[in-house]
């Protein structure tokens, strides 16, 4: 969401880091993986930094989501064979799996622009410079 509401402006990973009070150890982690699957491009060096390749009505929440978390479900049982010794008969396997389908089904409705559509008061909060063109209107 930063970065979508940086335009296309490259951004550090301090920067980020800061405004949402996380360690920048486990962000620069989450940024190579989104720089691995094309949706931040990264600049190293003196005025490096990474920036939004992706407009953000392409990139779909569910997708991405997905594409973070893998197929893991909410307990392993869900989406692969565990070791619980009662996975045979358990109802909540089916319950579990039905939950799951139904999150990803409401995160498929939604893409970043969307996460942005309130873009002035977002920027306050975490303290997003202006960029020096801004094009997405509030």
């Amino acid at each position: 969401m930063y970065l979508g509401l940086r335009h296309g402006e490259l951004s550090t990973i301090s920067d980020i880091a800061q405004a949402y009070g996380i360690s920048e150890n486990h962000l620069t982690k989450v940024v190579h993986h989104l720089a691995q699957r094309g949706y931040v491009e990264t600049l190293r060096g003196k005025g490096g930094g990474l920036r939004l390749v992706r407009d953000p009505v392409t990139v779909n929440i569910g997708a991405m989501v997905r594409e973070s978390e893998g197929n893991s479900g909410l307990l392993p049982c869900v989406t692969t064979q565990s070791t619980c010794c009662i996975q045979g008969t358990c109802s909540l396997v089916g319950i579990l799996r039905e939950a799951q389908n139904a999150l990803y089904a409401v995160l498929d409705k939604y893409t970043l622009a969307d996460l942005l559509r309130h873009e002035t008061p977002l920027a306050r909060i975490l303290m997003v410079p202006k960029p020096i063109a801004s094009v997405v209107p509030d």
